[in-house]
């Protein structure tokens, strides 16, 4: 796992690292503009030119730094301090004074040479402390940056780029997109998470010098991104002694006329992700649509028509009797007594449970049904689904992406799988993991239902919460990009996926 720190966090890792460790901040400042001036130097044209821009700030020191080891590399530098000089840190005026030393004078803006191909613009305008759009001068210089993006140079960014917030990666506006953006120490929320992530172009961390133990020392919510590594760790090894049982069974609520497809999705992917046996409990209507899918899939007829309500408790606590995970709501006829009856089925079994579509919409009228569950359960919401259950808007969520999750997760004791583009997975316990596979060409129905169907199986083979979800989450987006290189973002469904997941188990196996 990559830790990922927020802007408060880096701070406190930074002064434990001073403190605790006897790390200098000018060494530290130091290490940062040595990595800035090498991934500068690496996208840079024969002959190109460097123009560095720096912000008053640390940020702007690292600037400064990077300047200098570029003048020590007999590189064409211009350098200009934007913004009030009065308010230099003493950490940026002591690296001020050694640039002066090679010769090199800050330049006004307004005097710089223009940049184009070959040339490498080095932002270091701002760093993770900006709380408002930049304006005046600043938004002058970022529209400069910008304009000498378009006409063909090269923009590397000092930790993030200018404009950017580093907690929610939200950008203001204006904000520079770089080309490659170096993180300095550890990457944060704002290389992790869409749309800053897009605007940071090569996210490259660079160790800088605080080491792992300066982690230890900050607060709040801990934050990670999944690595492959870890999601194909996290598979069992498949026994040679082992049988169908040995996997798991997984009964899967889902489907109705109409929507069979959904409850196919779901059990089909389940098999495909290991799981010894699949059941599909259904109305009698839809089940042989279903079954007809695949001979794999079981089936088990819910008596009765219309909405699930309070009359199939008995019915659904029979069906899950010798079953090791439950999925429950892709395409289920759902009513007023739907959010009840999977209140009181959760209170009454101990199996984990994967609720998902109108399961999570059922519940979405009541969340207090859920704080009864016997076992562990994971919700799977897309932002529009959060929302409902949130009770704001998917404007709202997709701004506090993070925050949302963590509350969820927290308030109802449980696992919380916030999809999307870098979907996240939420833990009760305060860790959130970011997922960084997945692509645009999976937004596109019944991709959320392979999904389910993975992380139940996952379950019913024994792997834990959060580890099973987050396992899922990264299984699918890979399979998901994977069948883009065959089929391209335009062209890709969520069957293909399927046959993604095949890929993916066989590249692991490896």
């Amino acid at each position: 796992m990559q830790r990922v720190l927020t802007a408060n966090q880096m701070r406190e890792a930074e002064k434990a690292a001073q403190d605790q460790h006897g790390m200098p901040s000018g060494l530290l400042m130091e290490n940062a503009g040595r990595a800035l001036a090498e991934a500068a130097r690496s996208i840079a044209g024969a002959g190109g030119r460097f123009t560095v821009l720096c912000g008053p700030g640390n940020n702007g020191g690292d600037g400064l730094v990077a300047a200098r080891f570029l003048l020590e590399g007999g590189a064409r530098v211009v350098v200009s301090l934007v913004g009030d000089t009065g308010k230099l840190t003493s950490e940026a005026k002591r690296n001020l004074q050694a640039l002066e030393g090679f010769g090199e004078s800050p330049r006004a803006f307004e005097a710089l040479p223009e940049a184009g191909p070959g040339d490498v613009v080095v932002d270091a305008l701002f760093g993770t402390g900006l709380k408002r759009a930049p304006e005046g001068v600043f938004a002058d210089a970022i529209g400069t940056v910008a304009r000498w993006r378009r006409a063909g140079a090269k923009v590397v960014a000092a930790d993030v780029p200018s404009g950017l917030q580093s907690d929610t990666a939200e950008p203001f506006s204006p904000c520079v997109e770089a080309d490659v953006t170096v993180a300095f120490g550890f990457v944060k929320p704002a290389h992790e998470l869409e749309p800053g992530a897009s605007l940071c172009g090569d996210v490259r961390r660079v160790d800088i010098g605080l080491g792992g133990e300066s982690t230890r020392a900050v607060s709040g919510a801990e934050l990670f991104r999944v690595e492959e590594k870890d999601a194909r760790e996290a598979l069992p090894k498949r026994r040679a002694d082992s049988h169908k049982g040995t996997y798991g069974h997984v009964l899967v609520v889902a489907g109705s006329p109409g929507k069979t497809g959904a409850a196919a999705m779901v059990a089909l992917s389940a098999l495909r992700s290991g799981a010894g046996l699949v059941t599909v409990a259904t109305r009698p209507e839809a089940l042989p649509w279903v079954m007809a899918h695949s001979p794999e899939i079981m089936g088990i007829p819910l008596p009765g028509d219309g909405p699930l309500g309070k009359g199939d408790l008995e019915a659904l606590k029979a069906a899950l009797e010798g079953k090791d995970a439950l999925v429950m709501g892709p395409g289920i006829p759902r009513g007023p007594e739907t959010g009840a009856l999977i209140g009181d089925l959760l209170a009454s079994v101990e199996v984990p449970a994967v609720l998902d579509a109108d399961a999570l919409n059922a519940v979405a009228e009541d969340l207090k049904v859920l704080r009864e569950a016997k076992g562990p359960v994971v919700l799977t919401p897309h932002p529009g689904e959060m929302a409902r259950l949130w009770g704001r808007t998917t404007k709202d969520v997709q701004a506090h992406r993070v925050g949302v999750a963590l509350n969820l997760a927290t308030s109802l004791n449980c696992t919380v799988v916030l999809k999307g583009s870098r979907t996240l997975i939420a833990e009760a316990g305060g860790r959130v993991f970011i997922n960084p596979t997945g692509n645009a060409g999976m937004a596109t129905g019944g991709t959320g239902d392979v999904l389910s169907g993975v992380c139940g199986a996952l379950l019913a083979q024994g792997i834990p919460l959060p580890k099973a979800a987050w396992t899922a989450v990264y299984a699918h987006g890979l399979a998901g990009d994977l069948m883009a290189q065959q089929r391209g973002l335009l062209g890709l469904i969520a069957t293909d996926l399927l046959v993604g997941l095949g890929h993916v188990w066989t590249r692991w196996e490896r």
